[in-house]
């Protein structure tokens, strides 16, 4: 299976099928607010499934994708999709409950027998049980480590361990792109695992790793 970061959240995993999430449109608007957000749009993406967590225009610009995917929008539940079954687990975008970012879905579901999950932007100040045992334990982790309207440091370390992942893919993290997020040195110093830094937005997954190991991408450029 192939991942490709795009950057902020967004990602292609491509495998016997493939499933778009996150994907974001133009974000000029932020330019007023001093905030810069300079990823190279998402183009030539096509998606048997789209995944998108919440409804943010840095995760919901479900034009950008190609192939007449099935879109499964924001919504928790257990539901049928091109690849099987996707559960997705509702969370908040804050730490109370909602009320200031509104809420977020986690996104779980296995693709080339791998069980996968992404966070979305989830911010809140931990996993409650109940979440930690609709996710389960998981192969693959794509989560938010920046802080700010995230988790980050040990909080994200947190839920890395709470669902036991074998393979740790960070986003939503300041790079060269965007500037008002925190980088994701203190989360990698909290989760204290092996750190692969790739050289590439892209990476090839076989099988998982027998312990937890995190690969760093690279941030796409303009």
């Amino acid at each position: 299976m192939k991942i490709r970061w795009y950057g902020q959240s967004a990602f292609a995993l491509e495998g016997e099928k493939c499933v778009a999430i996150d994907p974001f449109g133009p974000m000029d608007g932020l330019a007023s607010h001093g905030l810069v957000f300079d990823y190279p749009p998402i183009e030539g993406l096509e998606a048997d499934l789209l995944l998108v967590t919440h409804e943010h225009g840095d995760h919901n610009h479900v034009d950008a994708v190609g192939g007449s995917p099935v879109v499964l929008r924001s919504t928790a539940g257990t539901h049928d999709s091109p690849i099987g079954e996707v559960v997705g687990v509702a969370s908040e975008h804050d730490e109370v409950a909602g009320t200031q970012r509104g809420p977020n879905t986690i996104f779980v579901f296995t693709l080339d027998g791998l069980r996968i999950a992404h966070f979305g932007d989830f911010g809140q100040s931990g996993l409650r049980p109940e979440q930690i045992a609709a996710i389960g334990e998981v192969d693959i982790a794509l989560v938010p480590v920046g802080g700010g309207p995230t988790v980050g440091g040990e909080r994200a370390a947190q839920v890395v361990r709470d669902v036991n992942a074998k393979l740790v893919v960070p986003h939503h993290y300041r790079t060269e792109a965007v500037n008002f997020l925190d980088p994701p040195d203190e989360f990698l110093d909290a989760l204290g695992a092996p750190v692969e830094r790739s050289e590439s937005s892209e990476i090839e997954v076989g099988d998982a790793p027998p312990e937890t190991e995190v690969i760093l991408l690279a941030a796409p450029r303009s």
